[in-house]
């Protein structure tokens, strides 16, 4: 559904003299900060472990073809790398990204001043960044700071199933200019 509303036109692929039909890839639609930032469009959701975008939609539009909602609401262009991952692949991950999961990525302690608490279980934002011998100074894990990445990616927002009609003729609006 996503790519059916873009341009298409013949090219020559391989530069033979044979043309292919071909969609126009680079066809781009962003949705507006006002819109993504309009809290009452939506509704915030935590992504289960495993669950893939496509199951998102069908669980909240009613079809799996929506996930390119999901994720144009989210500015996630990458389902790949910014959705978060399932637990097993979280592992493999960290399996291939570090020799050692459990050795330090760096160190931070709280703000002393502005925010010095956090809002919430998963809010790390009034931590800084520091070197190993500042007082008071705490050690994360490569596995701690790519878990708290992944919990990041985790909460997302899903528009408002009332509002799919009207976003989805904005949308078709947009890529036929």
């Amino acid at each position: 559904m996503y790519f059916s509303q873009f341009e298409q036109g013949y090219y020559d692929l391989k530069g033979d003299g044979n043309e292919k039909l071909v969609t126009d890839l680079m066809t781009r639609v962003k949705v507006r900060e006002k819109i993504i930032n309009e809290a009452s469009l939506y509704d915030k959701y935590d992504v289960p472990s495993g669950e893939r975008p496509e199951d998102t939609a069908f669980k909240h539009f009613g079809s799996a073809q929506y996930h390119w909602v999901i994720l144009m609401t989210n500015n996630i262009t990458d389902a790949y790398y910014d959705w978060p991952m399932s637990e097993q692949n979280f592992e493999t991950f960290l399996e291939d990204k570090y020799t050692n999961p459990e050795g330090i990525h760096h160190y931070e302690l709280s703000q002393s001043s502005g925010r010095t608490k956090g809002n919430g279980p998963d809010d790390y934002s009034y931590l800084i960044e520091v070197n190993s011998d500042a007082t008071g100074a705490l050690s994360v894990s490569n596995r701690e700071f790519e878990q708290r990445l992944q919990d990041k990616k985790r909460l997302i927002q899903l528009l408002s199933p009332s509002y799919l009609n009207t976003f989805l003729e904005e949308f078709n609006e947009l890529v036929r200019t």
